[in-house]
Formats: C-alpha cells, sequence, structure tokens
C-alpha cells in the first residue's frame, strides 16, 4: 500500500488504521452481519482520515435483493455524500442497468450471490455454500453473470467506479478486468500474504482481451485482503 500497489479496505468492525497515502475505500460490514446502525456508520466515516484519498464508501445494502437494497441504500445515499465522501450503491440480485440511480451515486459495488439463470432462484446466504437449485440445476455467481456485464458498461458510461467484491481467484480477478472494473477486493492475500502476494500482482498485471485500464486492489492492512486496482 505504501508503493501505491495496493489500496486499503475498512469496515466498521476492523477499526484498521489507513495508511496515511494509500487510497482507500469504506464497507458496511452488512455481508458479515457487523453494521453497526446508520447512526454510527455515518459517525465512524465522519473519523477516516484523508476524505480525498477515498474512493468509496458502500451504502447499506440488502444482501442478494436489488428492490429491498434500493429501499434501504436510498436514504443513506445523500447522507454520504454530504459527509464529503463518494457513495457507492451495492448492485445486488435483481438488479439492471436500467433501474440504478445513477444521478445519486458515484460508484457500483458488484455484490450478489449465487443464482439459478434459469428458474431464477436465488438461495437464502444462510445456506451458501451451495452448488444447485430445488430443480437440479447448477447455481451461477450473479456478479459475472450478461446482466452484471451491462451493469459495469452503464456505469462507465456514466463516469462511475465500478468494483467487484469478493475476488479471491486468478479467473475472477481477469473477468473482472475484462468486465472493466477499477477495483476489487476478497481475502486471498489474508491466507498467506508473502506467498500470495507475487501471484496476486501477477494476476493484476495479466493482459485480457479488452482495452488496458488500471484495477485498484484493496487490502486490510491488518490481514490483507484484495482491494486494489485492476490493470
Amino acid at each position: 500500500m505504501r508503493n501505491g500497489l495496493l489500496d486499503q479496505i475498512t469496515t466498521p468492525a476492523s477499526q484498521n488504521l489507513l495508511e496515511p497515502d494509500a487510497a482507500w475505500c469504506a464497507d458496511n460490514g452488512i455481508y458479515s452481519q457487523a453494521y453497526p446502525g446508520d447512526g454510527q456508520y455515518l459517525r465512524w466515516l465522519s473519523t477516516l482520515p484523508g476524505p480525498a484519498r477515498c474512493r468509496f464508501a458502500v451504502a447499506p445494502d440488502v444482501v442478494a435483493d436489488h428492490n429491498a437494497t434500493l429501499e434501504r441504500s436510498w436514504p443513506m445515499l445523500r447522507r454520504i455524500r454530504e459527509a464529503g465522501l463518494p457513495v457507492a450503491l451495492c448492485a445486488q440480485n435483481g438488479a439492471t442497468p436500467d433501474d440504478l440511480p445513477w444521478d445519486y451515486i458515484d460508484a457500483v459495488f458488484l455484490a450478489g450471490i449465487v443464482e439459478c439463470v434459469p428458474c431464477g432462484w436465488v438461495p437464502s446466504v444462510a445456506y451458501l455454500p451451495l452448488d444447485g437449485c430445488p430443480n437440479g440445476h447448477q447455481l451461477a455467481e450473479w456478479k459475472t453473470s450478461d446482466i452484471a456485464w451491462r451493469i459495469a458498461a452503464e456505469a462507465k458510461a456514466h463516469g462511475k467506479w465500478v468494483h467487484m467484491g469478493r475476488v479471491n481467484t486468478r479467473n475472477r480477478m481477469l473477468k473482472a478486468k475484462a468486465m472493466g472494473c477499477d477495483s476489487a477486493d476478497g481475502t486471498y492475500l489474508a491466507f498467506g500474504p508473502d506467498q500470495n502476494l507475487p501471484s496476486l500482482l501477477s494476476w493484476l498485471c495479466e493482459p485480457v482481451e479488452r482495452a488496458a485500464v488500471q484495477m485498484d486492489l484493496f487490502a486490510d492492512a491488518a490481514t490483507p485482503a484484495l482491494l486494489g486496482e485492476v490493470a
């Protein structure tokens, strides 16, 4: 991070100290059931140093439910912006490019979980990991689906930052790069920082079949994760 190779991610639960010169983003902790509530989240955001280096702060969402996420996030989009930070909306299962509030957000966080494309079934998070739906169809990741590609393209057309969550493999990193994501996060570095960092950096530099872009990789300072810029 100090050399500009990785950015940093922080959450209310982690309370990680931000590196002085690193770009950073703030996640809300909802996926890990550690969201402190709107008021405390805003107060915590106000304590973070270097707001000019903030890529985005994630508005509260509802995992795997786009309509519920819109309702949950809407009051906080303005409040996070008023706190002086760019705000990200989580794109969850059910989102489309046509029903995202582009004028009121600064970034899109490609989130969501696996779903069944043929029958539209989305499992409860409590049942994950899961490979198939009740009808026997294989599940597929929503955040790398055709609709997620379209959302990423529309976000770039609106000049918005695009971030993909939970990117922990080379194939997923290359997919994020091909989709035009600006950044990604994950826990790959946490399971052996010294061993995994060279591989991670090689993924960031690996060419894909699209115009070259720079992707930020965000890392947790205490337990390095991925949060970085995709190249």
